[in-house]
């Protein structure tokens, strides 16, 4: 294959000035290596399998390996080779500076996700959830700066937390352990609330046939819920849920047992709490989330 794509290269088929114009469009590296015939066959040919054979290409030679080992990943997946792309990452990790892997255990999340590897994305996030409490992943800073649909924005590490806890309970969700999930999601809402883990909350409560808690989360996301930021969608999730609570459809039941849930609270409140005994800066959050979600389990 490398030589076939050497091949082509050597022999473009559009004129300097178009080509020019294009790496411009896409925003391709200049030049002519391995990392930028890679972006190229990406971006503008649109053949992956060659863009994949160049990253490859890239990471042996040492040309741009931070960009071009998370950029492969992305295009293994589009292409399918989920678990070509889960081993790439992880073979070929420690290649990447400290700084820029973080961005990597997000993608893994989508591979793990995508491939149904639920065990495996429920340990990565819990390890990014130590990683947070542990002044890691925000490098003691209080704020990091993140990318959302092409934009620059500041993330607390509350809503990073929220987030992580979000699709934690959604992974245990997916195991059918409905009462760790609804622990989690609880966590959740207790640190930055949020209508969409409400409705998911509400879910695992119908699961485990807890209709009336249910219907009592559901009405609040309707007396909070701000149409101007979720338009109908929110409405309509709440109106659906609301419906399967009045048809008395039985739920599938808890899942999980009292031994996964304790050693969820122990270690994950312990780890959080850890940093902030050291800096006086121990969130009031971390004081009530124990004995709340106990009272939770206690209830079940």
């Amino acid at each position: 294959m490398d030589q076939l794509v050497v091949g082509v290269l050597a022999r473009p088929s559009s004129p300097a000035g178009v080509a020019t114009a294009a790496h411009v469009a896409h925003k391709i590296p200049p030049g002519d290596g391995p990392y930028a015939r890679a972006k190229h066959y990406q971006l503008v040919e649109k053949d992956l399998d060659a863009s994949i054979a160049w990253f490859w290409k890239a990471i042996n030679s040492g040309d741009k390996v931070d960009s071009a080992l998370k950029d492969m990943a992305v295009v293994m997946k589009q292409r399918g080779y989920l678990t070509e792309a889960i081993d790439a990452i992880k073979s070929l990790r420690h290649l990447r500076p400290k700084q820029s892997q973080d961005s990597l255990d997000n993608i893994l999340l989508d591979l793990y996700k995508a491939s149904g590897r639920t065990m495996e994305e429920i340990e990565l996030l819990k390890q990014k959830l130590r990683k947070i409490y542990l002044g890691e992943a925000f490098h003691g800073k209080t704020t990091k700066r993140a990318r959302s649909h092409g934009r620059k924005i500041h993330v607390s590490v509350q809503q990073e937390t929220s987030r992580v806890l979000g699709n934690l309970a959604w992974a245990y969700m997916q195991q059918g352990n409905f009462m760790a999930a609804e622990v989690v999601y609880r966590k959740a809402q207790m640190i930055d609330p949020d209508a969409n883990k409400a409705c998911n909350l509400a879910l695992c409560l119908i699961e485990q046939r807890r209709l009336a808690d249910a219907e009592a989360v559901l009405a609040d996301v309707l007396a909070r819920h701000d149409q101007s930021q979720h338009g109908d969608k929110i409405v309509a999730k709440v109106e659906e849920l609301m419906a399967r609570i009045n048809g008395g459809v039985e739920g599938r039941g808890g899942g999980g047992g009292d031994d996964e849930m304790v050693e969820l609270l122990d270690e994950v409140v312990r780890q959080w709490a850890a940093p902030y005994r050291k800096s006086n800066r121990r969130l009031p959050v971390f004081e009530e989330i124990t004995p709340v979600c106990r009272e939770q389990m206690a209830a079940c």
